[in-house]
This record gives structure tokens, sequence and C-alpha cells, in this order.
């Protein structure tokens, strides 16, 4: 991981040395251990503040749009998958980005770690092979890297950038074609049991909205919750507006989501919002073979038309 590190900065105070870009978006280290944070790069000089390591799981994309001058960032497979997304929506000028693609295997999930320590106090982490060393007053536990990956870094099939400008680091392997097994327990419910499963993860929701404000494709000026008039829906958190709110988010990423996984950590109260956009990328997949983000130039699967698209819900049987 530091030889990556390292690399990046050396690339990022190239571009700004050459003026090739005038900023790089990228990570630095958090305050706390496997905690990172997006960084803002103007000057050569400030490059060695990049990172990389396990901890770089923000979704840089969000922070492509409305920016003057060429910008670098640095970016995961999911990332970049977003950033096609936005270039396909014209929200962000391919000739005025550069992708510095990073191959990746999987991001820690801090929850997982938190819970191998038993919730004590994570004071250093060091990485052993295919296992980080957790470290803090009083303790020392090796756990095995895949039982800490981010469960949608587990299924993730896009690792390796689909995008790039230059590419750092060694590619990684394809993984096998994702099975959706959670959206398919959530289908074999009875409609009485979703609807319980639903109304108890949404009735945590406090509407804070991390999770839109965390999504790199919610950039609507206003969202349909903020309107008054219409109202959509109330102000209050009720178990059913809530509802409404996450199906509306949901439905407005059809065919737009990359499966990041940014609303899912963003969410304070640890709802599974996972579980309602996988649902959706499913459907969109089984019902037009479209996959976000993986071809330069192809239109929303909900944005285009075509004689053969599927049309069952306008037949009566």
């Amino acid at each position: 991981m530091q030889k990556l590190a390292s690399a990046i900065q050396d690339m990022a105070k190239k571009l700004l040395e050459e003026k090739k870009v005038d900023l790089v978006v990228g990570f630095a280290g958090g305050s706390l251990p496997l905690r990172s944070t997006p960084c803002f790069i103007r000057k050569p000089e400030d490059a060695e503040k990049l990172t990389w390591d396990y901890s770089c799981e923000n979704n840089l994309a969000n922070y492509l749009r409305k920016r003057e001058g060429k910008v670098a960032v640095v970016a995961k497979g999911c990332d970049v998958r977003s950033i096609v997304a936005l270039i396909n929506e014209n929200q962000v000028s391919r000739d005025n980005l550069y992708i510095i693609g990073i191959p990746c295997s999987g991001m820690v999930d801090r929850v997982k770690a938190d819970e191998a320590v038993e919730g004590k106090d994570l004071l250093a982490v060091e990485e052993n092979g295919g296992s980080l060393i957790l470290k803090g007053k009083g303790f020392s536990k090796e756990v095995k890297l895949d039982e800490l990956l981010h469960d949608t870094c587990k299924v993730c099939r896009y690792g390796n950038p689909v995008v790039y400008d230059t590419i750092i680091g060694d590619t990684v392997p394809d993984k096998a074609e994702d099975s959706f097994a959670d959206v398919a327990a959530f289908e074999s419910l009875s409609p009485a049991e979703r609807r319980a499963a639903l109304a108890a993860e949404f009735s945590k929701c406090i509407r804070c909205y991390a999770c839109r404000n965390a999504c790199p494709m919610c950039y609507c000026t206003e969202c349909f919750v903020d309107c008054s008039s219409p109202e959509w829906i109330k102000k209050s958190t009720d178990t059913a507006d809530n509802i409404m709110f996450q199906a509306g988010r949901v439905f407005h990423s059809a065919g737009r989501c990359a499966d990041c996984g940014a609303c899912d950590r963003a969410c304070p109260m640890g709802i599974n919002l996972r579980g309602m956009t996988r649902k959706m990328v499913k459907e969109v997949k089984d019902l037009f073979g479209y996959e976000t983000g993986v071809g330069m130039g192809e239109k929303p699967a909900l944005a285009t038309f075509t004689a053969g698209d599927p049309e069952p819900f306008l037949v009566k049987e």
C-alpha cells in the first residue's frame, strides 16, 4: 500500500508541476486508523499529503461536478463507473478530467473492524499478507482481510477501472458473476413479509439525507423531498414517508447506480440501503442487460428506447 501511495504522490506532483491539471482529488490520512478523508491538492509540494490504503472508501466521483479547470481524480473501479455515468449524463466533461485508476480488491468496513475488536479503541493497523493486525491498548488481533471487507466489495466485478488515463498498481483478478443472493432472499419473502422487513429497516431512518449527499448520482438542484409545492412527503420521520423517500431515491437511480455502497456507508443508523438499490440494479440488468458505467457513451437504460424493450407491465394477461 505504501508503494501505491508513493506512486500516487509522484503522479499528482508531476501533473501539477507540468500544469496538466489544476487540481488533484484523492485521499489523505484521517485522524484515526482505517479512516481517510477526501483531499484536494492544488500545489505540487502538497502531493505528499495523498495516501492510499484499505480505508479509501469514499466515492470521489461525488466531488467532480461543477469544477473549473482540469481535474485529476484518484479512482477505484466503482468510482470510475460513477464517473463514466456522470460523463454519459453530461455532468462531467471527459476533456477536463484526468483519471488516475487504482485497481482495488476491496475496502475495509470499519464497523466490522470495530466488531472484531469488540468495540475497543483501535489505535493502529498493520498489514500482514492477507490479514490485518488490529492493535489497541492491551490487545493485538489478527483478522483475515476478507472478513473485514465491505459487503459491496465482496461482489464487485469491476475492481479494475474500466476507463483511465493512467493506472497505478497491478490489476486484480476478475470475480464471478454476482448471484444477487441477498436480493433473491428478499424476493422469496411474501408481500406481507417484505412490507414488514422494509418497515423495520426504514423506521430507523432519521431523514438526515446523508445517503443522498454521498451518492454521486444524486445531483438534482432540488430534491423531490425538499419540495413544498407540491409536498410529496411530510417533513416528519414517519415510517411510510421514510419508505417513500428511499423508494423515490432508488427509482431515480435506476440504471444509474454503480452499487458503490456510498449510501450504505454514509447512513448513521446502519440501515440496509443496498437492499433496495441492489434490487433495482438486478432488475435493470435482468430486463435490459445494462450495467451502469461500464461503457463510455452509453445512455442510461431508462433514458433510451428500443423496440425490443420488455413491456410486461403493459400487457394484461
